[in-house]
């Protein structure tokens, strides 16, 4: 578990451990300050343009051997009787997320992100996503591209818990929704559950009811421990990550859990000053931004056969499952082990268009952030790290754990 709490939210800096004395606010700044030096190469390394060959790579040829394997079974002549509404709606509904996405982040920093920072600082997130495993999802440079949009270190560091937790937020409560419809019986005969087959390995469906209903407590644990750090006590928590992590099989894990507590109490500092309607609008557009992110695959199947209510629901319901399968893919987005589970999940209703479904399914939400990274990654590079000779040889950006005070409405 505790490793689990330590890899959900990673940052970008290093801290040196003391086990005596908790390092003062100033000297933790002061080594913070190592990112300014440090963050040029990491973004380098880490969001090249090159790597997005291997997901595109993997997840074609996977996509391809199943179609080979199920090609005799896919009326291609139906193709043309696909419905164009739901196609539309699909398009619709992604651009609405990413919108939503947008809006969300220069929202949730108080307006200290442009239109253009918030737009560059989602791609480059995707981007990140779409490039390292699931696991390890996008949050681990968000952290530095909000920096380099001009954030201090603190306030990027909250902005980046922040949507974390609004998104297990989600994730718990469609979670608890989809368990309780499903052991009231709403669902029956049919499983929520589904084995998953595929280079000859097969996952039973109870292993990923048991896989669904551990992460599910994890997160939950996560996010209370993380939400009560950063709301109303993050030295109580550092304490507690430092002393959990300090028995001996867990030891290795104390530098990273030190760290994590460090930046808790500095991203709590810059949180604080938001009122109730910040965080109500905050919460009502993560859980439409999700809804969105889920109904894609809604209308990717109905747009090839017909879907009552409650099949709609029950699609919604068993992607709430696979987001929690595809977080143990090892290959960069998932590639080759989400349409394998994809198909494994919705053949029940999309039957022998479901492969179909997948790959739109992936083109749509998938291969474009692999394919913006490439194009936008060299231009967000050139605005950020190549500015005017006055601001790279000037004075170091002064980090700040100051909190937010008031809105800068004049920001555009």
């Amino acid at each position: 578990m505790v490793w689990y709490l330590c890899i959900l939210t990673r940052g970008t800096t290093t801290f040196g451990l003391r086990r005596r004395k908790a390092p003062h606010k100033q000297q933790i700044l002061r080594r913070m300050s190592d990112i300014n030096t440090q963050d040029k190469n990491k973004v380098l390394k880490s969001l090249n343009p090159t790597k997005i060959f291997i997901p595109i790579l993997i997840s074609l040829v996977i996509t391809g051997y199943l179609f080979y394997q199920d090609a005799e079974q896919i009326p291609w002549g139906k193709l043309k009787e696909a419905s164009l509404l739901w196609l539309i709606l699909a398009v619709v509904t992604l651009i609405v997320r990413d919108a939503l996405y947008i809006y969300r982040i220069r929202y949730i920093t108080h307006k200290n992100l442009s239109w253009t920072s918030s737009f560059y600082s989602i791609m480059l997130w995707e981007f990140s996503s779409a490039i390292s495993p699931s696991a390890v999802g996008g949050t681990a440079l968000a952290t530095v591209v909000l920096m380099k949009e001009g954030l201090s270190f603190g306030k990027s560091m909250a902005y980046v818990m922040t949507t974390a937790i609004l998104d297990n937020l989600f994730f718990l409560v469609a979670g608890a929704v989809v368990m309780i419809l499903y052991y009231s019986g709403i669902f029956d005969p049919f499983n929520l559950f589904v084995a998953i087959s595929g280079a000859g390995a097969t996952m039973d469906w109870e292993y990923v009811r048991y896989m669904f209903l551990i992460s599910y407590a994890l997160i939950g644990v996560y996010t209370l421990f993380m939400t009560y750090g950063l709301f109303a006590n993050p030295h109580m928590v550092k304490w507690l990550f430092v002393k959990i992590t300090s028995l001996r099989w867990l030891r290795r894990f104390q530098p990273m859990a030190e760290k994590q507590g460090n930046e808790l109490v500095l991203a709590s500092k810059a949180i604080k000053g938001t009122n109730f309607m910040y965080w109500f609008r905050a919460v009502g557009t993560t859980f439409l931004i999700w809804s969105a992110r889920y109904l894609i695959v809604n209308c990717l199947i109905a747009a090839f056969v017909g879907l009552s209510a409650g099949a709609h629901g029950f699609i919604f319901s068993r992607h709430v499952i696979l987001w929690v399968v595809l977080l143990i893919g090892i290959t960069p987005g998932a590639a080759g082990f989400a349409e394998i589970a994809f198909k494994a999940f919705f053949q029940q209703f999309a039957g022998a268009f479901v492969l179909i479904a997948a790959l739109i399914w992936r083109i749509a939400t998938f291969y474009p952030y692999l394919l913006f990274g490439a194009i936008f990654l060299p231009r967000w590079i050139k605005r950020v790290f190549f500015k005017s000779k006055d601001t790279e040889d000037g004075s170091p950006e002064v980090l700040t754990t100051q909190p937010i005070q008031q809105r800068q409405n004049n920001l555009t």
